[in-house]
C-alpha cells in the first residue's frame, strides 16, 4: 500500500455531483480554501451527469402561487420558507452559469435556464469549481469522518483508487454531499451512490429525517436502468394480450403500475407524447431515446415491456436531517446538502421530481458550502488537535475478523428494498420480517466484516446500504398512517396526529420519534 496522503484545508466537501460542486463553489468564492473528494469522477458521477434536470425555475410574481400550491401537495410536512429561499437562489444562481455552460434559447430568442443538459451540465460545474479555486480530487471515496474530542467535526479519511493510498484530510468544517441511495436497484447513475454520507453522518453524531419517504419508482423500458420518467406522463398502458389497462397518469400512478406488474408483464406506448415534447427530448433528457434505439423500437410508435426501478432516496425524500438555515447537521461542523440531506422542508411526504430535486441540490449545495467556510474562518482546521476516527462498521469489527459476505448483503438490500410487495405496498409484519433480516446481517457485518483497500471500499458501502435500509423500514414501521409516498395497506388513511416529520438515529440499535406537530406557515414572495 502506498504512503498515505495527508492534507489540511478550510472546508472539505465529500462528493462530486450537483450539489457537492455548487458546495465548492460557494465555499471557494466565501474564500475559503476547498478541497473536493469524489468516489468516482467529478463531472461524470452521480445521477445528473445522466439526466436532463430542470429546477424550479418561477418567476417572482409566480412564487407565491409556486409555494402555495407545493405547500398543499406537501400533506403538511413541508415549510414554505424553505421552498421561497430555494426559488429565490435558483433564480439568481443559474445565470452565474453563464461562463461555463451554453443556455439554450427558446424561438423567441429567449435564454432557458430551467432545464439544462445534465452531462454538460456537470462538466460546467466541474470547470465552476476549478475556475473558484477548488481542489478536485477524483476516485477518493471518504471511509470515515473524524472527530475532535468536543464532538466537532474534525476532517475525514479514505482511500485514494490508484494505488489504494489511504488519505487523511483535516479541516475546519465538512459538507457531506455523497448523494442518495437507490439501494443498489441498479439505477443510471447512481453506482456511487450507495448511502455512504448517511452512515458516516450517523456515526459522528448526526441524526435522519423522512427516512420512511424512501420508495420513489419510476417506470423504464424493460431491460435497461433508463428512468426519465417525462415521456411517460402521456403513457398508454397495456397487458400481455394487449388489452390497455384502466391506468390513469399523474403522481399516483405508481401503485397502479405495480399491482399490473404483480401480475404479469406490463407494456407501454408513447403514441400520445406530443410533437414538441418529442422534439425537445434529445436535448432535455438526451439519454432517453438511447435504449430505444439500441434496441431497434421505434420510441414513439411501438409497443414496449415496462419495469419500476426503485430510486429510494435518490427520488424519495429522506436523508440526514438539518437543524438550521446553513444546511448544518446536529454534529457541530458538519453540513449536508443535496440527496444526503432530507428534503422534507421543500417537498414533503411527495417527490421532488427533477426540479424541485434539483433547485434543492443547488440551493443546499451553497448554504452548506458559505457556512462551512465561515466556520472554518473561525476555527480553522485545528489539524495539531486530537482527532477521533468515527468510522465503525465493515472498519472495526466488535469481535474477531472474519470473512463476510459483503455481495450477500447488498442482494439482500436489493431484495427487501426494491420488491413492490415489500416497499411500495407496506404492511407492519412485512416491514417487521424485513428489518430483522437487515439487522441480523448488520449484527454479523459490524461483529466481523473487515477488510483493506478497494475490498474495504466495498464493505463500507455494503454496511451502508444495510443501514439505510434499516431506517427506512424503522421509520415506516413507526409511521403507521398512509401518506405521500408511504402507503401501508394496513393503514391506508392519513393520520392527523402524524402531520409531522420523524427522525431516525442509532446504528445497532434505531430509534425514532416524531417531532411536534408542525403549525401551519404562511410566506410571501417579495416581487422585484
Amino acid at each position: 500500500m502506498s504512503e498515505p496522503l495527508t492534507l489540511a484545508t478550510d472546508v472539505l466537501v465529500i462528493g462530486g455531483g450537483l450539489a457537492g460542486a455548487w458546495a465548492a463553489v460557494a465555499a471557494a468564492r466565501a474564500g475559503a480554501d476547498v478541497v473536493l473528494v469524489d468516489k468516482g469522477h467529478c463531472g461524470t458521477s452521480g445521477v445528473t451527469a445522466t439526466a436532463g434536470p430542470g429546477h424550479w425555475w418561477v418567476p417572482p410574481e409566480r412564487r407565491e402561487a409556486a409555494v402555495a400550491d407545493r405547500l398543499q401537495r406537501s400533506l403538511g410536512l413541508g415549510d414554505p420558507n424553505w421552498m421561497g429561499r430555494i426559488l429565490d437562489l435558483t433564480w439568481t444562481s443559474l445565470p452565474g452559469l453563464r461562463d461555463h455552460y451554453a443556455f439554450s434559447t427558446d424561438d423567441r430568442g429567449e435564454v432557458q435556464h430551467r432545464a439544462l443538459r445534465g452531462p454538460e451540465y456537470m462538466r460546467a460545474m466541474r470547470a465552476y469549481a476549478v475556475a473558484t479555486g477548488a481542489r478536485i480530487l477524483d476516485h477518493h471515496p471518504a471511509l470515515q469522518l473524524l472527530r475532535h474530542g468536543d464532538g466537532s467535526i474534525a476532517g475525514a479519511s479514505g482511500l485514494a483508487l490508484r494505488g489504494e493510498r489511504p488519505w487523511t484530510i483535516r479541516a475546519g468544517a465538512v459538507v457531506l454531499a455523497t448523494g442518495g441511495t437507490a439501494f443498489a436497484s441498479r439505477l443510471l447513475g447512481s453506482a456511487t451512490n450507495t448511502g455512504d454520507g448517511l452512515l458516516m453522518g450517523v456515526e459522528a453524531g448526526a441524526d435522519l429525517s423522512g427516512m420512511e419517504f424512501t420508495n420513489y419508482y419510476t417506470p423504464s423500458l424493460a431491460g435497461t436502468n433508463m428512468a426519465r420518467s417525462m415521456a411517460y406522463s402521456f403513457a398508454r398502458w397495456f397487458d400481455a394480450d394487449d388489452r390497455e389497462l384502466d391506468i390513469p397518469n399523474g403522481p399516483d400512478v405508481t401503485p397502479h403500475l405495480a399491482r399490473a406488474l404483480l401480475n404479469g408483464p406490463l407494456f407501454c406506448r408513447l403514441d400520445r407524447v406530443p410533437a414538441d415534447i418529442q422534439a425537445v427530448m434529445p436535448e432535455v433528457q438526451p439519454n432517453f431515446v438511447l435504449p430505444f434505439q439500441r434496441l431497434g423500437i421505434e420510441t414513439y410508435g411501438e409497443r414496449f415491456e415496462v419495469t419500476l426501478h426503485a430510486e429510494g432516496t435518490v427520488r424519495g425524500i429522506g436523508g440526514l436531517r438539518v437543524t438550521d438555515q446553513t444546511c448544518q447537521t446536529q454534529v457541530p461542523g458538519l453540513f449536508a446538502a443535496g440527496d444526503a440531506a432530507s428534503r422534507e422542508l421543500v417537498t414533503g411526504a411527495i417527490s421532488g421530481g427533477g426540479a424541485v430535486n434539483s433547485s434543492w441540490a443547488l440551493s443546499s449545495g451553497q448554504w452548506a458550502g458559505a457556512a462551512a467556510a465561515r466556520r472554518a474562518r473561525s476555527t480553522g482546521a485545528r489539524e495539531t488537535d486530537l482527532a477521533v476516527a468515527t468510522g465503525q462498521a465493515g472498519l472495526k469489527p466488535r469481535r474477531e475478523a472474519r470473512t463476510f459476505d459483503a455481495a450477500g448483503a447488498v442482494q439482500a438490500v436489493r431484495e427487501e428494498l426494491n420488491a413492490y410487495d415489500k416497499n411500495i405496498f407496506r404492511r407492519g409484519d412485512v416491514l417487521a420480517a424485513s428489518l430483522e433480516r437487515l439487522d441480523r446481517i448488520w449484527r454479523e457485518l459490524a461483529d466481523h466484516g473487515r477488510a483493506e483497500g478497494r475490498a474495504g471500499l466495498r464493505l463500507r458501502e455494503a454496511a451502508a446500504l444495510v443501514a439505510a435500509g434499516r431506517w427506512s423500514k424503522a421509520a415506516a414501521l413507526a409511521r403507521r398512517e398512509s401518506r405521500g409516498m408511504h402507503r401501508r395497506e394496513d393503514a391506508p388513511n392519513l393520520d392527523p396526529r402524524l402531520a409531522s416529520r420523524q427522525r431516525a438515529q442509532g446504528l445497532d440499535r434505531i430509534f425514532t420519534r416524531f417531532e411536534p406537530a408542525l403549525a401551519p406557515k404562511a410566506w410571501r414572495a417579495e416581487v422585484a
